[in-house]
């Protein structure tokens, strides 16, 4: 009995073992592999520098929108923006003037 007792428990201790490996390997491969693990930071690094482009370019359209929006403040409109956009929106241009469109 105690022979067959001491093999149990060396049995139970090495599943026990052999799961807690298996456990700790899985961890491991998620620590390299997994969607948040070292091989994914690239692609954050990636995604990052992407977005922070596109961020750039977003904050430059908004102030070329302020700007534009500033300009045509009802207190005091730019007279030039104010000309521009009559004749390009309702075509009121005078019959010896010229149009040139710079898009």
């Amino acid at each position: 009995m105690g022979k067959n007792s001491a093999e149990r428990r060396l049995v139970s201790e090495g599943v026990t073992r052999g799961l807690s490996l298996c456990g700790l390997l899985v961890l491991a491969a998620l620590a390299v592999a997994g969607p948040s693990g070292l091989l994914a930071w690239r692609d954050y690094h990636q995604q990052l520098e992407q977005r922070k482009t596109e961020l750039a370019q977003l904050r430059s359209a908004r102030d070329q929108l302020k700007n534009r929006v500033s300009l045509l403040d009802p207190r005091h409109v730019d007279p030039d923006l104010a000309g521009e956009l009559l004749r390009r929106d309702l075509n009121v241009v005078h019959p010896d003037e010229v149009v040139m469109l710079l898009h």
